[in-house]
């Protein structure tokens, strides 16, 4: 069979791609930084734009779910339906805080209204609560385990409802002291 140079040459150019190729496909979009054990977990008051104060120290007991996000950002928006459905699945379990970086009050309720967006949002309107944080990537999502211990902040967007998310938050149900044996 005689192949034609067209043909050839895509045969060609796709085979010299396969390098540069691979590591996209191993790459699943998201990376985990741990938390540093005696790094500061900052500290404050989170208001939602309900006007509901949420704290971390009150939400032990259950696993905390930070995402930082804003409504420019195309992952961020990719990856509200699955915090929104992890979140109502694990109520009882887990809160999911959605951080919007510096929009105006009505360009959240927008996207809040257009999307049915039901998870708790939260304003950062000058960047200080991402800064305090050391958020840098968006979306970003820090992983707060029952204890109140900060275990890691995950940079990029991934599937929270599905195994890949399961396997990053269902370990903080378990205790410090059950982890490290």
């Amino acid at each position: 069979m005689r192949m034609k140079r067209r043909q050839v040459l895509g045969l060609l150019g796709a085979a010299s791609l396969g390098p540069v190729m691979a590591p996209a496909v191993a790459n699943p979009g998201y990376d985990v930084q741990p938390w540093a054990p005696k790094q500061a977990v900052p500290v404050g008051d989170l208001v939602d734009l309900e006007g509901q104060h949420w704290s971390l120290p009150d939400l032990r007991g259950r696993v905390v779910l930070l995402n930082f996000w804003a409504g420019w950002c195309e992952p961020c928006r990719a990856e509200m339906p699955a915090l929104q459905t992890l979140a109502a699945r694990e109520s009882q379990r887990m809160v999911v805080l959605a951080i919007n970086l510096k929009e105006s009050f009505d360009a959240i309720a927008r996207f809040v209204q257009s999307t049915g967006l039901m998870l708790p949002v939260v304003r950062d309107v000058q960047g200080d609560i991402a800064k305090a944080w050391g958020i840098r990537i968006y979306p970003s999502t820090v992983l707060i385990d029952t204890e109140g211990q900060v275990r890691s902040i995950v940079r990029g967007a991934l599937d929270w409802a599905g195994p890949e998310g399961d396997r990053l938050w269902q370990p903080l149900l378990q205790p410090q002291r059950a982890r490290k044996r």
